[in-house]
């Protein structure tokens, strides 16, 4: 009985113990669900960093870039007409110089001698054609005697004012007036009739050109006066602003451009010939333009849009461009003017992603 009884209470032990595990098991899968279905409600919205920037208004112009040398509108090169060693040079490279200024001095005595015996020898034949003439009257001289001697004296004055040009050419002067950009007349030098080696170069640079060749497709945009912006290197990108001057009415059948001559004002001195510059010849400008960075539209298969932030969602809008000029780019199309367009990060976006404007 004993045995019988012992059995009982083991058994009875183990009923107990299984129906506690089970409630401990029911009241975890229980609260496993729960959470799960906390989770589920809670949905995590995440939040896309972007850079954003507003529409502006402004003056936008349609150019065509290209590059040119700034080159001396007027310029001229010195050389000697007289023969002659250099005595005196009054003049060094940077100086400005008027028209008819003194440059240099030739040595000038043989050609003083030569106006001597001219004047000399004018003065003879003078005299004589006085003496004809008295007789001439009176026909005591023949109309060929006369004629002859009428001519030398002619020729005399002539060859008095050929030595009278070659003293005065002994003198170097300034054609124009300008800085002097190169003297390669030296003391001392002998210097021919005409030489090739030019004494001095003379620039006038209070107005510089530049020449540009433009495609041919641009001919019919552009005409004399547009304005022409002008990016100085030397200047630390200085911007200064030229005109087209002139346009040639031919096309380079080998390049297909034409030729565009820009006169740049020069009144304070900072440009020098044969400075480097980026050129923008401006064609048309819209005044009170909705401009946009570059940077900020998307083009796909033709299509250009942008994301427009409102109230924290990016939301895709087509638009249609117009002039572009720089970093900026106008839209006629598509947006009103008030709105904030992403510039950085829009490459990743989809329509009404939720994005966070982090501008540094």
């Amino acid at each position: 009985m004993e045995h019988v009884k012992t059995h009982r209470n083991i058994s009875s032990l183990l009923i107990a113990g299984l129906l506690a595990s089970s409630v401990t098991l029911t009241g975890c899968i229980d609260a496993e669900a729960t959470d799960t279905k906390a989770e589920q409600k809670e949905e995590v919205v995440v939040s896309i960093p972007v850079e954003a920037t507003s529409v502006t208004m402004g003056d936008i112009s349609s150019s065509y870039q290209t590059t040119a040398i700034l080159e001396a509108k007027e310029e001229a090169f010195v050389v000697a007409r007289a023969s002659g060693i250099v005595e005196h040079i009054f003049v060094e490279e940077g100086d400005y110089v008027e028209k008819g200024q003194v440059l240099a001095q030739l040595d000038k005595k043989r050609y003083e001698l030569n106006l001597s015996k001219a004047r000399a020898d004018l003065t003879g034949i003078e005299k004589e054609l006085s003496k004809i003439k008295k007789v001439y009257s009176s026909k005591l001289v023949s109309d060929d005697t006369f004629d002859k001697l009428t001519a030398q004296y002619e020729a005399a004055k002539a060859v008095l004012a050929l030595a009278e040009l070659d003293l005065k050419e002994t003198t170097i002067t300034a054609p124009i007036s300008g800085y002097i950009a190169e003297r390669n007349a030296k003391v001392g030098n002998l210097t021919e009739s005409f030489q090739r080696e030019r004494m001095f170069h003379i620039v006038q640079q209070k107005a510089l050109q530049g020449i540009v060749y433009l495609p041919e497709s641009e001919m019919a945009s552009i005409a004399a006066k547009q304005n022409a912006s002008l990016k100085i290197a030397a200047l630390g990108n200085a911007t200064v602003t030229g005109y087209v001057e002139r346009i040639s009415p031919v096309v380079d059948a080998t390049t297909g451009t034409f030729k565009v001559t820009l006169t740049v004002p020069n009144t304070n001195g900072r440009l020098k010939a044969g400075m480097f510059s980026e050129v923008s010849i401006d064609y048309d400008t819209h005044a009170n333009a909705t401009l946009l960075p570059r940077k900020a539209l998307l083009t796909i298969d033709d299509q250009t849009s942008v994301f427009v932030v409102e109230e924290g969602v990016a939301k895709k809008l087509d638009v249609t461009t117009g002039f572009e000029n720089g970093e900026f780019i106008e839209i006629t199309n598509g947006l009103t003017g008030s709105e904030t367009v992403v510039t950085v990060g829009h490459h990743n976006l989809k329509d009404a992603s939720p994005v966070e404007i982090v501008n540094s």
